[in-house]
């Protein structure tokens, strides 16, 4: 729960005042990690080393280390330092949620991503996913109407995605999709918040069942990629600092 509140107590704050010099450092010491494939129990670099590796002061780069515990991915270790903890990917992922801002340039590359996937798997779907497959997503797509919640109708919203990419018998994009979890749901949010569109996602969700009973792949790309534009008319417009 507290990291959840402090993830939450992030986001808001950068959307409302931008990236300080504290997020900057953290997102470059997780891509530090990244590239250096480190695993859990290795030895993050001093606060002197990524102060020069970053080129942030040490205050900098020791608050950022702090705000990188918050989300569970690295953990101090007596005598050794800062190492990474277990449980990395669900904190990754936590940290790339709380860091991204949703602003339309943010919302079309996670987007244009998306597309990519769900329409590239069309064919597939197509000619390999079976009548009784195709048929459990209307069992899926129901229970988006019947959620109590704007973060249970995005999990919903979710859920229904995520079993198209299951139908692509690819574990790898499974995997892929679902640790953008944090990051899609958060965009799924965006225009549950908006106004009431529930309505709109069931019915878009059938035609794109529909044109699977069909077989009609050309309808199922056409269709896929209206639906992940949708929610872009309830995006806020970006500012023109932000654009340049």
């Amino acid at each position: 729960m507290g990291n959840s509140k402090a993830l939450r107590e992030n986001a808001a704050g950068r959307r409302a005042g931008g990236s300080s010099a504290v997020d900057t450092t953290a997102g470059r010491i997780l891509d530090l990690i990244r590239a250096r494939q480190l695993n859990v129990g290795d030895v993050l670099p001093t606060e002197r080393e990524l102060s020069e590796i970053t080129g942030a002061s040490r205050n900098t780069v020791r608050e950022a280390l702090r705000t990188i515990r918050t989300y569970g991915l690295i953990q101090p270790k007596p005598r050794v330092g800062a190492v990474l903890a277990d449980g990395q990917s669900v904190a990754i992922q936590n940290f790339f949620a709380a860091h991204m801002d949703i602003l339309r340039s943010s919302f079309a590359d996670i987007q244009g991503y998306r597309r990519i996937i769900e329409v590239g798997i069309g064919d597939h779907i197509v000619l390999h996913a079976s009548n009784e497959q195709i048929e459990a997503l209307d069992g899926i797509n129901a229970r988006i109407v019947a959620s109590q919640s704007i973060e249970e109708a995005a999990e919903n919203d979710f859920n229904f995605h995520m079993a198209l990419i299951r139908l692509s018998d690819n574990r790898m994009l499974a995997d892929m999709y679902s640790f953008l979890s944090p990051v899609i749901l958060r965009i799924m949010t965006i225009g549950k918040e908006r106004r009431p569109v529930l309505a709109d996602t069931l019915a878009a969700h059938g035609e794109i069942i529909a044109a699977l009973r069909a077989r009609d792949r050309l309808a199922y790309a056409y269709l896929v990629s209206r639906h992940l534009d949708f929610a872009l008319r309830f995006l806020p417009e970006e500012p023109a600092s932000d654009r340049e």
